[in-house]
């Protein structure tokens, strides 16, 4: 899954992903508050969408509920199946439940909270879970048509940068999150998929061996 093409930039990106994770949480441990770059992009302590904006940011928002995963997940992992791609399949579920588990432990580690101490924002899941599908699904395109580094790059980090933008603006137009937890996402994602790859062609590939 984790073609030699784009092996060692996701490899850097993955660390650097990693670190700006940590430092982010490091530096929002047990806030409540936005930050100043929070405050300087938004406002985040309120709804800052109205109108039919604020349907298209609760339309994209119900993708990383519960309900809309349990379409996405199933749907990709049946068309990699039909492509005859079951590790992709396994990458697909894999990549997803970290990134969504990484952010669940998170979030009680840092316990960065907006509107009330119940509500743990850092970093934000659902960012995390759309930037892993569309890393996944980037990951088989790359391999299913053989693509360069370059190609296979731009197409990898320019579905994440799609998708966590697509869902961090709809996590922060709802004041569901601050920026920053969306950025923590989105990095969580990042560092998480990349590795979950590497774990399962390695797998894959021993129990490949073991079979002949």
């Amino acid at each position: 899954m984790l073609a030699p093409a784009p092996r060692a930039w996701l490899g850097l990106i993955a660390v650097l992903a990693a670190l700006v994770v940590v430092v982010l949480g490091a530096l929002f441990a047990g806030q409540s508050e936005p930050g100043t770059v929070d405050r300087w992009i938004v406002e985040p302590t309120a709804d800052s969408v109205r109108g039919p904006w604020r349907n298209v940011a609760l339309a994209m928002d119900f993708w990383g509920e519960p309900a809309g995963a349990a379409m996405l997940v199933p749907a990709a992992v049946a068309g990699c199946l039909l492509l005859r791609r079951p590790r992709a399949a396994v990458l697909i579920v894999g990549a997803v439940g970290m990134a969504v588990g990484a952010t669940t432990l998170l979030k009680h580690l840092v316990g960065r909270t907006i509107h009330g101490d119940d509500n743990l924002s850092y970093p934000s899941g659902h960012t995390a879970f759309l930037t892993a599908l569309a890393l996944a699904v980037a990951l088989l395109a790359t391999g299913r048509f053989g693509l360069g580094r370059a190609p296979a790059t731009s197409l990898v980090l320019g579905a994440a940068l799609v998708a966590g933008a697509a869902m961090g603006w709809a996590q922060v137009a709802l004041g569901a999150h601050y920026p920053t937890d969306v950025l923590g996402g989105w990095c969580t994602a990042l560092a998480v998929v990349p590795a979950t790859a590497w774990v399962v062609d390695r797998i894959a590939d021993d129990v490949r061996w073991e079979a002949r």
